[in-house]
């Protein structure tokens, strides 16, 4: 695929800002400034000032002699990377390959990006139109690479559009400048009267690096195309991603349900193929004013399986308010694992159990309703300490490492912590005949019992217990204990840890 590049200059950036925040500001000259040695120094200046001479990096006592009603606003250290954060961010609907370019551009990616607007043009028009629209005086250029982009965004003169393999055409004529040089390359060049590239382009390689070191054909080379430039993205792609641009704008559940549809299809067709499934996924919707929609599914097995996931998704178009439209969906595997092949039959006595995909779904579908934290597997751990017995499994896949003891019974439902409980018993060893419970008193009916756990004397110090399954006149059964042996001068000795079904 031809690399493609756009470059983005904010030549007001930060005024631009302050005037949209102040209206009033936009007939009056006005600069930031900073403080510097003991002086104000200007940092930036809007057009207006800029149109009566006044620059970056003039003392500001001398901006206000030459132009004495002029305004000054204190500089905000950090505030160019945040802006441009926030425009490069918004920038993503056009390529999901965007760049800072400090202190006041945008780099952006957009190999394969054009033709969904209708060409190149109507691309890059269609970015600096809506950057221009929103109040930032903004200038735009393309080419194959990111130094040629870069130069004709800020020093080209004729055509913001260079065409494949014409960047070196592009920057004959422009200054070395336009070759992103340190000062004191530019300054050297400035000296032995080389004003345009195009006046040392065709020296010797050997020459230029003596008389100016490595610098000056690294940028050469890379704005030419013979180096790579790497970006550092704003946000580094997935490696399962999935754009959908829209031609209009969405605006109904139904338009939303395509779009995740059609880009659960494209994904699950690339994961299917390496074998692979999602475990969790953020879908992304970007619209028209700047706001970013985002919603996500997780799964407890990992699948491929578009009608499954496309159900889980479906469960939360109703939080996506569209508003004036969406433009732009992208959807991010943020996790994926090797996936299972899929069971021929679902819920049939060969397949079944912890395995069948039919059952991942549906929890799946719960989850993503009522939440993880809601749903519950537990595993046995070998400990005779029965708060300690089992633990919480993280997801389907998670095997138990010792049996489930089934030759004692054990309730369904186990207090994290025992809570005591006011007994009536016969001595020293026989089951209550009553007990109160949270106010409430249960006559005992049926009691089996004792059986004696003691306490794990290589983790913790501590009484026996003896517990019994008793239960009441209404039917209900509980396990309940008295910790330690009977002392008649002690009380609150018994509690109750568990209900049976």
């Amino acid at each position: 695929m031809q690399k493609r590049f756009v470059s983005i200059w904010f030549r007001h950036l930060t005024t631009d800002w302050l005037t949209l925040r102040r209206p009033e500001l936009k007939t009056l000259p006005f600069v930031f400034a900073a403080p510097e040695h003991g002086r104000m120094l200007i940092t930036a200046a809007n057009p207006l000032a800029e149109a009566q001479g006044i620059s970056p990096g003039m003392a500001l006592a001398d901006a206000r002699a030459v132009v004495p009603s002029l305004e000054m606003a204190d500089h905000i250290p950090g505030k160019e990377a945040k802006l441009l954060k926030a425009l490069g961010e918004w920038c993503i609907r056009y390529t999901p390959l965007v760049a800072i370019d400090m202190p006041d551009g945008l780099i952006l990616d957009i190999s394969g990006c054009a033709h969904l607007w209708g060409g190149e043009r109507a691309y890059l028009g269609n970015i600096i139109k809506v950057l221009r629209s929103k109040g930032y005086d903004a200038r735009g250029a393309m080419a194959d690479t990111l130094g040629a982009a870069w130069a004709v965004a800020r020093f080209g003169k004729d055509k913001p559009i260079i065409e494949p393999g014409e960047q070196a055409g592009a920057l004959l004529l422009l200054p070395p400048m336009a070759l992103r040089l340190e000062i004191e390359t530019l300054e050297r060049l400035k000296k032995l009267g080389f004003y345009t590239i195009k006046s040392f382009m065709g020296i010797g390689r050997s020459v230029l690096r003596r008389r100016f070191g490595t610098q000056l054909l690294l940028r050469l080379d890379q704005a030419l195309g013979n180096e790579d430039e790497p970006l550092d993205l704003l946000q580094p792609i997935e490696p399962y991603h999935e754009r959908l641009p829209c031609l209009e704008p969405i605006r109904t559940a139904t338009g939303i349900e395509i779009a995740i549809k059609t880009l659960l299809e494209n994904l699950c067709r690339r994961l299917e193929g390496e074998g692979l499934g999602l475990r969790s996924a953020v879908l992304k919707c970007y619209r028209l004013d700047g706001k970013v929609l985002q919603v996500s599914i997780g799964t407890g097995k990992a699948s491929h399986f578009v009608n499954h996931l496309f159900r889980l998704f479906e469960l939360k178009i109703s939080s996506i308010e569209p508003d004036l439209g969406i433009e732009l969906f992208t959807l991010d595997a943020t996790k994926v694992e090797e996936a299972d092949p899929e069971q021929e039959m679902l819920w049939s006595p060969e397949s079944g159990g912890l395995e069948d995909t039919g059952l991942a779904e549906l929890l799946d579908r719960l989850a993503n309703k009522v939440g993880t934290g809601n749903i519950r597997r537990y595993l046995p751990q070998e400990h005779y300490w029965p708060e300690r017995s089992v633990k919480p499994a993280l997801s389907l896949q998670d095997k138990r490492t010792t049996e489930w003891r089934t030759d004692r019974s054990r309730p369904s439902l186990l207090l994290s912590r025992p809570e005591r409980i006011d007994v009536t018993a016969l001595l020293p060893d026989n089951p209550p005949m009553l007990f109160v419970y949270k106010n409430i008193v249960h006559k005992v009916s049926k009691a089996d019992g004792p059986e004696r756990i003691e306490r794990e004397w290589w983790l913790e110090q501590g009484e026996h217990r003896d517990y019994y399954r008793v239960e009441d006149e209404k039917g209900r059964r509980y396990w309940v204990f008295r910790s330690g042996h009977y002392s008649g001068d002690q009380t609150g000795q018994w509690f109750i840890h568990g209900f049976f079904a």
